[in-house]
């Protein structure tokens, strides 16, 4: 084992995404064949170990305490891997005996501790550790002697909806006085020198692969008696488990302080980052801001000047470079170009440019045409002009503050049926994004649409020039001449209208709940000017998380070349794989 290159070598693996969780599972499975410490030649082989198991399994079958097996296990198939000198391979079945949980109905359950019932734990509660919250209380008469869990058992889960629950055990670290539900079992060792030993096996790969595929075509969601018993076990000399177990643990506790110091580490990457994105879109740091004045909605002397905001950029620009190392962090990163674009932060201002006001004032024209010739309706409920203490951030020169209802009129999508749908050219817009396809169109041009009911609730998406919106979305309609298609898209993205939903079991929006939120309009050539500026900046965001996403590419293909050098010591140089 090439074990000294992998720690040489940690540092450029140590970032990938799941370079802790594969560590451990390494551990485990150089431990399972003999590979995590040295064979020591005094050592008794597994052999003779073996011969007591077996002495102390028959001395139970006489006892009558467990049953003999109908059909002895056995080992007929091809060895998973050469095990070292004195080890074994053994049918897990000749270590331990299962015992079944308690069943029970409706009728013997008690929700809370009651005399003469007995909680019972189930496979909820099968973690890296033993849980005891959320147990059920069942009538004593119900278990058994042997149903009662014990030191040095393994409580395993058998069945359950959750492919990756069932097979989980956990060790009983004493005598309880709790039982275990039917779907749950316990491995009961005949000799508990094992118990250590048997732990790491059960958390190895070589275990879950086993399972999985003893389950083939029957689903992991039933392990049966029969794949666990003939489960094969690398069964090594008892001095050299006690050198693994007390190895596995050093290792653990290393990786566990690890994952700490590396959890640690991102919150404050993430913490850093965010207070340096939050410093570009606070109220003192507007780029034509002047001391505060009482009665503006903020404290006097809250706002400074345009300096701080280029201060706060520069700091942002030099920090986030060396903050930003995951692809995630490019979210948050994106949504403050949103921010900074619909605040008037992300292009300077032109004084040539015609004030927003006067849009709103051409918009309203529209507005009241568009109702004449029944296109829209005005809101239900008169919009009120904004006051200062709803104004959110401190505005540009040239912009205005507006309503949604001022600048845009939505309306629900049609109704599609079924029977509507066929295969056709033009794809079909709802509340769940694309959901299929129809042969004829109810809109000639590019659409925003904003997600009305369900699961994409409040979300924003641009139709192709022909698609059909259902009744599970709103179209949006506006003035095209007075606001740029393409900005109001940004707008509506950076407004977050998913904190407008209803608090149902359904989540729904509505236009009483977008139409009086409060947005700042700027003048019509600076809406094109931040378009431009934004998809520039999208375009470099898209670069850095391809960078980053080929990055930890390259370090997962590093440690998993590593892994496969420290394993297989002839494998080729693995610096090819990082190439």
């Amino acid at each position: 084992m090439n074990a000294d290159r992998l720690l040489a070598l940690y540092e450029l693996v140590a970032e990938a995404p799941d370079a802790i969780a594969r560590l451990r599972r390494f551990v485990l499975d150089l431990a399972v064949r003999g590979k995590l410490v040295a064979q020591d030649a005094d050592d008794e082989p597994a052999s003779e170990l073996l011969k007591r198991i077996a002495a102390e399994k028959a001395q139970l079958v006489k006892a009558g305490e467990i049953r003999k097996s109908r059909k002895e296990a056995d080992l007929s198939g091809e060895d998973p891997y050469h095990l070292p000198a004195k080890w074994l391979w053994v049918p897990f079945d000749e270590l331990h005996h299962l015992v079944r949980g308690v069943t029970y109905s409706k009728g013997d359950v008690a929700d809370t501790p009651s005399a003469g019932f007995v909680p019972i734990l189930r496979a909820n509660n099968i973690g890296p550790t033993l849980t005891y919250n959320d147990a059920v209380y069942v009538k004593a008469e119900r278990v058994s002697t042997d149903q009662y869990l014990r030191h040095g058992d393994y409580m395993i889960a058998l069945s359950s909806g959750s492919k990756n629950l069932v097979g989980k055990a956990a060790l009983v670290p004493e005598t309880l006085e709790y039982a275990f539900g039917g779907f749950c079992g316990a491995i009961r060792l005949f000799d508990p020198v094992l118990v250590g030993f048997v732990g790491v096996f059960l958390s190895s790969d070589l275990y879950r692969e086993s399972i999985s595929a003893g389950s083939r075509g029957i689903g992991i969601n039933n392990l049966k008696k029969e794949v666990l018993a003939n489960l094969y076990f690398p069964l090594p000399p008892l001095a050299e488990q006690r050198r693994i177990v007390a190895k596995v643990e050093e290792l653990m506790a290393l990786l566990d302080r690890l994952e700490a110091a590396r959890t640690a580490r991102e919150a404050t990457r993430d913490r850093l980052t965010a207070a340096s994105l939050a410093r570009l879109t606070a109220h003192h740091t507007d780029p034509e801001a002047e001391p505060g004045k009482v009665g503006t909605g903020f404290p006097s002397g809250s706002a400074t000047t345009k300096d701080s905001f280029t201060a706060n950029a520069r700091f942002a620009l030099a920090t986030l470079p060396a903050l930003t190392t995951r692809p995630d962090q490019i979210k948050p990163l994106r949504q403050t170009i949103l921010n900074l674009a619909v605040r008037g932060k992300l292009v300077a201002q032109d004084a040539g440019d015609e004030p927003a006001s006067e849009l709103l004032k051409r918009i309203d024209v529209w507005r009241h045409e568009s109702v004449r010739k029944k296109e829209i309706r005005l809101p239900r409920k008169e919009l009120k002009t904004v006051s200062e203490p709803e104004e959110p951030y401190l505005l540009p020169n040239g912009w205005s503050w507006a309503r949604l209802g001022q600048l845009i009129y939505i309306q629900s999508g049609d109704g599609l049926t079924s029977a509507k749908m066929k295969d056709g050219p033009v794809p079909v817009f709802g509340g769940n994004g694309i959901t299929g396809y129809h042969d004829a169109a109810n809109t000639s041009e590019p659409t925003i649409v904003i997600g009305r009911v369900g699961y994409y609730c409040g979300s924003i998406h641009v139709t192709p020039s022909e698609a059909w919106i259902t009744d599970n979305a709103f179209r949006t309609k506006y003035s095209k001449n007075e606001i740029h298609r393409e900005f109001l898209e940004l707008l509506l993205n950076a407004t977050d209208l998913k904190e407008q939903e209803n608090a149902t079991a359904q989540p729904v929006i509505s236009g009483m709940k977008i139409y009086p939120i409060v947005v700042g309009l700027p003048p019509l050539a600076e809406q094109h000017r931040i378009v431009a500026k934004v998809d520039a900046l999208m375009a470099l965001c898209d670069r850095l998380e391809a960078a980053l996403t080929t990055a930890d590419t390259t370090r997962a293909r590093l440690l998993d070349a590593l892994l496969h050098e420290a394993l297989n010591p002839a494998a080729e140089a693995i610096t090819e794989a990082a190439e």
